[in-house]
């Protein structure tokens, strides 16, 4: 009799039910909202059926929901185990994305490695093997936190695929793997001054940093890639003639505030989408917006899946949204309050943190309280290696939601 009763004490929980029915239903919305966003450009809407963006989607959500239930199933202890072998992998990725010939060039970024029949992007997988290997070496006891070549080590850990991730160039992923990591680090129990040190010294490095590159003469300003100095000016609300060229004759000046205006288009056609949708929005594959062709044809289907949704299904669809984001992430803190150690609360810490970065940081760029970089929607936007890492994200949480008694 105690024999069956410690067996059923070790069993592994179920699954948190209200989580995965929210994780559902953004996969509905994402495929009902793909189509809607690709069916209207000519150039796949005559293609077959499972040649068609959301039927693709449907496939990587078929394969990410395998993966997911391979991330829930094998405990998280014996999983990160072999963190620091992930992280390792994930590193030699991001290192050969930067080699010509093996990473693909898009839109003047390397991000990708094509294989046979599929791009994948390995700052992706990158983040998850970043949240493996800080939660493992965090969970280590308080009193060696304290020791400042630990604080160090851990930091060491974000900025290695940090700045190999921001070479290729990827300031999007960049600025989500940053608070995740550090979000992680508070959560461990590290000694607050060593935050508020890195806090002030960063603050002020970036203060300076953003100051240069709006204010400062062009021979003083530091170098970046131009397209991420004209997003920074677009969202900062600067003018081109005045940034670049403030003593130009009249047809440089009307060159750049052709530029300028051709730079915003992106951001102004997605405000407006937002804002047309009104209470109920103008109903499903009826938006204006995304029917004639205003956003984006390359963008509306990833980037820009929540202009399209809040088009189409106003702002009560809009909310719907954000409640299914809500449930995921407020699910996901109960989960990490009832991890049963150190390593899975920082798991499900870092796995939280970084899906409510992308969710702040994309749908602050569709309303335009972000800038455009280039981050998808979790769940939401189309992708092959956005939906592959959210979902096994989500399998790492239920995973330390069904052991959380296992021990």
């Amino acid at each position: 009799m105690m024999y069956n009763t410690i067996n059923t004490i070790e069993r592994p929980s179920r699954i948190d039910a209200i989580q995965l029915l929210a994780v559902l239903c953004l996969m509905v919305i994402s495929v009902a909202f793909v189509y809607s966003a690709t069916m209207f450009n000519t150039s796949t809407s005559g293609l077959a059926w499972y040649h068609q963006t959301y039927f693709k989607q449907v496939i990587w959500f078929a394969v990410g929901s395998a993966a997911a239930f391979g991330a829930c199933t094998l405990d998280y202890h014996a999983l990160t185990r072999w963190s620091i072998v992930m992280y390792w992998v994930s590193i030699f990725f991001l290192i050969i994305v930067l080699i010509p010939g093996i990473g693909t060039v898009v839109n003047g970024a390397r991000r990708w490695i094509s294989v046979p029949g599929f791009q994948f992007q390995p700052s992706e997988f990158a983040k998850l093997a970043c949240i493996l290997a800080l939660a493992h070496f965090l969970s280590r006891p308080l009193d060696e936190l304290r020791h400042p070549s630990n604080f160090l080590k851990a930091l060491g850990l974000i900025a290695l695929p940090l700045i190999l991730i921001m070479k290729e160039p990827d300031l999007g992923s960049a600025l989500v793997l940053l608070p995740t990591g550090i979000v992680m680090i508070y959560a461990a129990g590290t000694p607050r001054r060593y935050l508020v040190r890195m806090f002030v010294l960063g603050g002020t490095l970036g203060v300076l940093l953003v100051g240069d590159l709006l204010f400062a003469p062009p021979r003083f300003r530091i170098p970046v890639k131009e397209y991420q100095i004209r997003r920074l000016l677009v969202y900062a609300g600067r003018n081109y003639v005045s940034y670049f060229d403030p003593g130009a004759d009249f047809s440089e000046r009307r060159r750049l505030r052709e530029e300028q205006l051709k730079d915003e288009y992106n951001v102004d056609q997605s405000l407006i989408s937002v804002g047309s949708g009104g209470l109920l929005g103008k109903g499903w594959r009826q938006g204006q917006q995304n029917s004639l062709g205003f956003l984006p044809v390359l963008g509306k289907h990833n980037d820009f899946i929540f202009s399209v949704i809040a088009e189409e299904m106003g702002f009560v669809g809009s909310v719907v949204v954000l409640t299914l984001y809500s449930v995921i992430l407020f699910t996901g803190i109960r989960i990490a309050g009832q991890a049963r150690d150190r390593l899975g609360k920082l798991l499900a810490v870092g796995v939280v943190t970084l899906l409510f970065s992308h969710v702040f940081i994309n749908i602050g760029m569709n309303i335009r309280i972000m800038p455009v970089t280039g981050v998808p929607l979790p769940l939401l936007s189309y992708g092959g290696s956005s939906v592959l890492g959210s979902l096994i994200a989500m399998g790492l949480l239920q995973n330390v939601y069904m052991y959380r008694k296992a021990y």
